[in-house]
């Protein structure tokens, strides 16, 4: 059955490729113009918001160079005791709110300390999935549509990265 598989997911880019291709031909369209057109479209997106995401990679590599992520996870130590949410995922909770990439260096630097299979590792795994993105996210993708009136995106993102935070503290407590 896993070999089935394998070979469907194998085949599965080429086949939507050829069928896009084709029904781009069925109905005479010039497939090859419009798919220039759209790669210019897409390299004028990505330089549009280029330098949101330079920003964002430098803010979150200052912040963890400069020591801040370490002052706020010892400051906010003794409320994630309480709250038993281990104290060490303090600062991957900000990180990723930024940048997906920082945080996977954090959680190397988790993995490292704690190992993969500790009650830290697994919240981390499960954290990683549950959580997004949130200010990347909204910059990126906010700017490339053209959004300027966010209303409750802000708010709505918090609560849902919340109840992923909570949601891999109960899982992965479950799993221990």
């Amino acid at each position: 059955m896993a070999q089935v598989l394998t070979n469907i997911s194998n085949i599965i880019i080429p086949i939507v490729i050829f069928y896009i291709i084709a029904y781009g031909v069925i109905n005479k369209c010039n497939v090859y113009e419009d798919f220039v057109k759209g790669a210019k479209d897409g390299f004028k997106t990505v330089v549009g918001i280029m330098p949101t995401l330079v920003a964002l990679m430098i803010a979150v590599g200052v912040l963890r160079a400069s020591g801040f992520l370490d002052f706020v996870g010892e400051f906010c130590s003794p409320l994630a005791n309480i709250l038993h949410f281990p104290a060490e995922l303090i600062p991957l909770v900000f990180i990723k709110m930024f940048s997906s990439s920082a945080a996977t260096g954090l959680v190397l630097d988790i993995f490292k300390n704690h190992g993969t299979d500790s009650f830290v590792g697994l919240v981390t795994s499960i954290m990683m999935s549950c959580t997004e993105t949130i200010f990347y996210t909204m910059s990126v993708y906010f700017l490339a549509a053209k959004v300027t009136k966010t209303r409750y995106t802000l708010t709505g993102a918090l609560l849902s990265t919340l109840a992923g935070i909570i949601a891999s503290v109960v899982l992965a407590g479950c799993m221990m």
